[in-house]
Protein backbone atom coordinates (compact mmCIF):
# COMPACT_ATOMS: atom_id res chain seq x y z
CA UNK A 1 0.00 0.00 0.00
CA UNK A 2 1.06 3.15 -0.51
CA UNK A 3 -0.37 7.28 -0.04
CA UNK A 4 -0.89 9.21 -2.82
CA UNK A 5 -1.71 12.58 -1.27
CA UNK A 6 -3.46 11.22 1.56
CA UNK A 7 -5.10 8.95 -0.52
CA UNK A 8 -4.24 4.91 0.15
CA UNK A 9 -3.54 3.15 -3.32
CA UNK A 10 -2.41 -0.10 -3.67
CA UNK A 11 1.48 -1.55 -4.54
CA UNK A 12 2.49 -3.64 -7.07
CA UNK A 13 6.19 -4.66 -8.22
CA UNK A 14 7.49 -2.43 -10.86
CA UNK A 15 5.34 0.42 -9.94
CA UNK A 16 6.80 3.42 -11.27
CA UNK A 17 5.83 7.50 -10.63
CA UNK A 18 4.19 7.54 -14.14
CA UNK A 19 1.98 4.43 -12.95
CA UNK A 20 1.00 6.24 -10.09
CA UNK A 21 -0.02 9.66 -11.17
CA UNK A 22 -2.09 7.33 -14.19
CA UNK A 23 -3.62 5.64 -11.00
CA UNK A 24 -4.56 8.69 -8.99
CA UNK A 25 -5.81 10.28 -11.97
CA UNK A 26 -3.37 13.10 -12.51
CA UNK A 27 -2.79 13.91 -15.99
CA UNK A 28 -1.71 17.30 -15.43
CA UNK A 29 1.00 19.09 -17.78
CA UNK A 30 2.95 20.73 -14.86
CA UNK A 31 3.03 18.70 -11.79
CA UNK A 32 5.85 18.20 -8.94
CA UNK A 33 6.11 14.62 -7.03
CA UNK A 34 8.00 13.85 -4.30
CA UNK A 35 8.48 10.16 -3.28
CA UNK A 36 9.19 9.93 -0.12
CA UNK A 37 10.50 13.36 0.39
CA UNK A 38 12.75 13.02 -2.47
CA UNK A 39 12.17 15.34 -5.43
CA UNK A 40 11.67 13.09 -8.97
CA UNK A 41 12.49 14.66 -11.78
CA UNK A 42 9.35 14.82 -14.50
CA UNK A 43 11.87 12.89 -16.74
CA UNK A 44 12.70 10.50 -14.61
CA UNK A 45 8.36 9.48 -13.82
CA UNK A 46 8.64 6.00 -16.20
CA UNK A 47 11.89 4.88 -14.09
CA UNK A 48 11.85 5.90 -10.93
CA UNK A 49 10.34 3.32 -8.61
CA UNK A 50 7.62 3.75 -6.06
CA UNK A 51 8.60 1.53 -2.79
CA UNK A 52 5.84 -0.32 -0.94
CA UNK A 53 4.87 2.25 2.09
CA UNK A 54 5.62 5.25 0.02
CA UNK A 55 4.27 8.98 0.81
CA UNK A 56 4.02 10.11 -2.60
CA UNK A 57 3.14 14.13 -2.60
CA UNK A 58 1.83 15.19 -6.58
CA UNK A 59 1.81 18.80 -6.51
CA UNK A 60 -0.01 20.40 -9.99
CA UNK A 61 1.48 23.47 -10.62
CA UNK A 62 -0.39 26.10 -11.94
CA UNK A 63 -0.51 30.09 -12.45
CA UNK A 64 -3.74 32.43 -11.86
CA UNK A 65 -4.28 35.97 -12.01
Amino acid sequence: MIEVNGRKLSWRRGLTVSDVLAEAGYDFAHITVTVNGVFVAPDDFGAANVPDGADVKAIHLHHGG
